[in-house]
């Protein structure tokens, strides 16, 4: 078996300084086709050969992600496959992220226009624009692309939006983020891409940034150069600190309006109130750490949902630790929505800047799967109801929660 791995391409906006390991194209190998033998193979190449720049490590030993995407291109892919190939990497698990069959019976939930379920796979979800008929045991889906119109608080110009500007929608880690834990990947297979003309995205924040990027992209970055851009104080503040998310989270967030950058809430008041939530309980109220371990690299990769999060727990200084221009020396506990938002826009904005994020160019059948604990991500861009976008998501609620910073970590940043 040859498998040829190469760089992702990148765009000329991209600095290839900073996405060196950040995923791979991978060629030679069916990835919803594979067997014992071919499992065994990669094991060997990677482990008992030592090629630090092979990166195929996850996809068939069920480890995290080395690398923060893998794109496989011109795949012929079934659900079950996807969905078999998803769940190789946390075998215990094999429920879908939000639970099965569960985001299309909760209309107030914000997701409930976007997802479709496929009834034979419902750990598998037809996601896109337009109207498909008699597809996958589905006689009729009209499919919804989130845009940001009826989202952000402020909206692009009919005018501007004519020529061809749009916005990221929302930054985003695929999870429930309440009662079910964060899936450890998720899968994107393109079934049908429209052509169109490449958009600009305009970030629209009082600064003059902004991105090409082609039609209905989904762009990426990476947790860990998140945390690596930021300043000491951010970082000792990072690797000190969990956020807990709101109960029903995407309920609680959809009578409330986004950022213009999609990465977070304007802070106007406007959420559900917490006793007209659908019922919920404490014990399945998530709280987790900014920073989650890879455990096979050691880095930390800043992992925070900013629209979903209520409250933010920060631990005191280590012993011994400069309070230097420290934040919350002594910790604190921040329950002042606002002041909780600025301080998360504060350490991931700077992530997102033009040159840190990566766009990928669809083709139909492409497949790629990406370390949902390592990267966010959001949809992006405008369609015509005529224009039809058909993709397959797989992601499973894993069968642990993720691991925060070490006291080694703790000692080192703070």
């Amino acid at each position: 078996m040859a498998i040829e791995v190469l760089p992702l391409p990148l765009p000329s906006s991209a600095d290839p300084s900073k996405f060196r390991d950040f995923g791979r194209e991978v060629k030679g190998i069916h990835p919803g086709r594979l067997t014992d033998e071919e499992f065994k193979e990669i094991e060997q190449l990677l482990y008992k050969v030592c090629l630090p720049d092979v990166p195929f490590i996850p996809l068939l030993i069920r480890a995290t992600l080395q690398h923060d995407a893998l794109l496989f291109r011109n795949v012929d892919l079934s659900p079950e496959e996807q969905y078999k190939l998803t769940n190789a990497f946390d075998p215990e698990s094999d429920t879908y992220g939000h639970g099965n069959n569960k985001t299309e019976k909760n209309s107030k939930s914000i997701l409930h226009p976007d997802l479709k379920t496929i009834p034979r796979v419902p750990q598998v979800q037809l996601i896109g624009n337009g109207t498909v008929y008699n597809y996958e045991g589905l006689a009729e889906a009209k499919l919804k692309h989130p845009q940001h119109p009826g989202f952000h608080k402020t909206e692009i110009s009919p005018e501007d939006a004519a020529k061809g500007h749009t916005r990221f929608y929302r930054w985003h880690i695929d999870a429930a983020l309440y009662n079910f834990s964060p899936p450890k990947v998720t899968t994107l297979y393109a079934v049908k891409v429209p052509e169109g003309k490449h958009q600009i995205v305009k970030y629209d924040d009082g600064t003059s940034d902004e991105l090409e990027v082609p039609l209905g992209t989904t762009a990426f970055v990476s947790g860990a150069t998140m945390f690596d851009i930021l300043p000491p104080e951010l970082k000792s503040l990072a690797v000190r600190s969990k956020v807990k998310y709101a109960p029903h989270p995407y309920v609680w967030m959809a009578p409330a309006r986004a950022l213009a950058t999609g990465l977070g809430i304007v802070s106007d008041g406007l959420e559900m109130a917490l006793n007209e939530l659908p019922e919920w309980e404490e014990s399945k109220v998530k709280t987790y750490p900014v920073c989650w371990l890879n455990p096979v690299t050691d880095e930390l990769h800043f992992q925070v949902h900013p629209c979903g999060v209520q409250e933010l727990f920060v631990d005191p200084l280590p012993e011994g630790a400069s309070r230097d221009g420290a934040l919350y020396p002594d910790g604190a506990h921040v329950t002042d929505l606002k002041e909780v938002r600025d301080v998360l826009y504060k350490m991931q904005r700077p992530a997102i800047d033009p040159k840190l994020v990566y766009p990928h160019d669809w083709s139909e059948k492409d497949l790629v799967l990406f370390h949902n604990r390592g990267v966010l991500h959001t949809v992006v861009g405008t369609f015509s109801q005529d224009q039809v976008r058909a993709f397959h998501q797989c992601n499973l609620a894993a069968s642990s929660d993720p691991v925060g910073p070490t006291p080694e970590h703790v000692k080192r940043f703070a």
